[in-house]
């Protein structure tokens, strides 16, 4: 007897057990990270662009908060990525530049010491999923189902054809899609697959929180939107502008796809979404537009980096606010762990911040002293309003952006001390740096379909 009731004993407990692991579960909220790519500063409605439509985006900007100061740390795409992947600048790995698209080499990707914010997860009980772009490495080993992502669709590379391409793997831009690591039948066009692919995924987990990225290559070149959605912008005038509008458009919908299956499934409000960015617009090679700030992607200055930045989150978050303090892509990483209940991990140096306690109010003050970037021999530290810019062979330039937001007005030899500060603070970060340890765009080598000196396309 006494065995029979020692063994309803432990059967209740397990049960209990694992009820209350369920709730837990449940209680954690779903992540889901958008990124786009290429696009510009103005190039939402959110932003004030006049002459394209976002309302999906408008909706999520209502939903929560936007940064006017949200930034990447770095001005193009594959090192971006790798950075809000692991919660550190990527030059402190050496991820400086975007890898070649090799399937050959075991250099170029993200280097396999570093542990991404997917495999952090999944202890914690999140299904993972990507969807998209990757552009970390085209080597097995680099795979995103290799790096802690359960559920995989979209391409390796750093870019790719949007509709109508015969594929060949040796080509970047036609490779096959993939899913799950095989390859699958092409869609008609990869904006709207991929808006398809998210909602699928959304309706798959509803029992287990999530955490989804959902890296669009849209808008990057070669933008090719339908003619259906080129139509409606026949009042742009401009051709280039024309397509790269049909295609934030595309993407739009795509997105609003994906939010309309969080509220079908009741996953809306216990949702956190992010939306950013991959770096500025590419002016006059895409279409973009990065008004008011001066310059464009591969520059360290305002129009390299600083992106419209979005995060809505109903369950904690208010809704239709506007944050002024500079954020970082970064801080994914530490807001994610924080939401999952996962401890930041300590076994390296991490530069993500947990900015939840800062918009709920728990925490006051800016989330970052200073926020720093580097592309090369070109580097930028921003301190509160004051930024230092750095380029090749060139003194150093200082700008306040709360009063020159387009960085006309160098002010370094005015400010000698606010300049002599973040040029010590910069020199400072930059020694904690290491070289690149892949060769990447921008390098010269001698490999099986590359000339030296060749690049690849960012």
């Amino acid at each position: 007897m006494k065995s029979l009731l020692h063994l309803i004993l432990v059967f209740a407990a397990a049960v209990g057990g694992g009820t209350t692991r369920a709730a837990t579960a449940a209680a954690k909220p779903n992540i889901l990270l958008i990124v786009s790519d290429d696009q510009g500063y103005a190039d939402t409605g959110f932003q004030g662009a006049k002459d394209l439509a976002t309302p999906h985006l408008d909706r999520l900007a209502a939903s929560g908060i936007r940064f006017t100061n949200g930034y990447v740390t770095h001005p193009f795409c594959s090192p971006t990525r790798a950075a809000l992947m692991t919660g550190r600048y990527q030059q402190r790995f050496g991820h400086e530049r975007n890898p070649y698209y090799d399937p050959s080499s075991h250099k170029e990707g993200l280097p396999m010491p570093e542990t991404l914010l997917p495999a952090r997860l999944q202890p914690a009980g999140y299904a993972t999923g990507w969807i998209g772009k990757w552009h970390l490495g085209a080597a097995p080993e680099f795979a995103p189902y290799r790096r802690g992502f359960a559920e995989t669709y979209g391409f390796i590379g750093g870019g790719h054809k949007f509709r109508e391409w015969t594929v060949n793997a040796a080509v970047e831009y036609t490779v096959p899609i993939e899913r799950n690591g095989k390859p699958s039948d092409p869609p008609e066009h990869l904006t709207p697959a991929f808006g398809k692919e998210a909602a699928a995924f959304v309706r798959r987990h509803t029992a287990e929180p999530w955490f989804l990225y959902l890296a669009f290559n849209a808008p990057h070149t070669p933008n090719e939107p339908t003619p259906e959605r080129l139509a409606r912008f026949a009042a742009i005038k401009d051709p280039l502008r024309q397509k790269y509008a049909a295609q934030v458009s595309l993407m739009d919908d795509a997105i609003g796809e994906a939010m309309a299956a969080l509220k079908e499934t009741g996953q809306e409000r216990r949702t956190l979404v992010f939306f950013f960015s991959d770096n500025g617009g590419p002016v006059g090679i895409n279409g973009s537009n990065n008004t008011p700030l001066r310059g464009a992607k591969g520059s360290v200055y305002e129009g390299g980096f600083r992106v419209p930045f979005l995060m809505s989150w109903p369950d904690r978050l208010p809704a239709g606010r506007t944050d002024e303090r500079p954020v970082s892509s970064v801080d994914v990483f530490a807001t994610a762990l924080g939401v999952a209940g996962v401890p930041m991990p300590t076994d390296r140096k991490y530069d993500s911040v947990n900015l939840i306690p800062y918009l709920t109010g728990e925490k006051s003050g800016a989330p970052h002293d200073r926020l720093y970037w580097r592309n090369a021999a070109l580097l930028a530290v921003r301190e509160g309003e004051w930024k230092l810019v750095r380029g090749a062979g060139k003194t150093d330039e200082l700008y306040n952006l709360a009063k020159d937001v387009g960085e006309t007005k160098d002010l370094a030899a005015s400010q000698p001390a606010v300049a002599a500060r973040l040029a010590a603070a910069l020199d400072a970060w930059n020694k904690e740096l290491i070289d690149p340890v892949f060769e990447g765009a921008g390098g010269n080598r001698n490999a099986k379909g590359k000339k030296a000196g060749q690049k690849n396309k960012q």
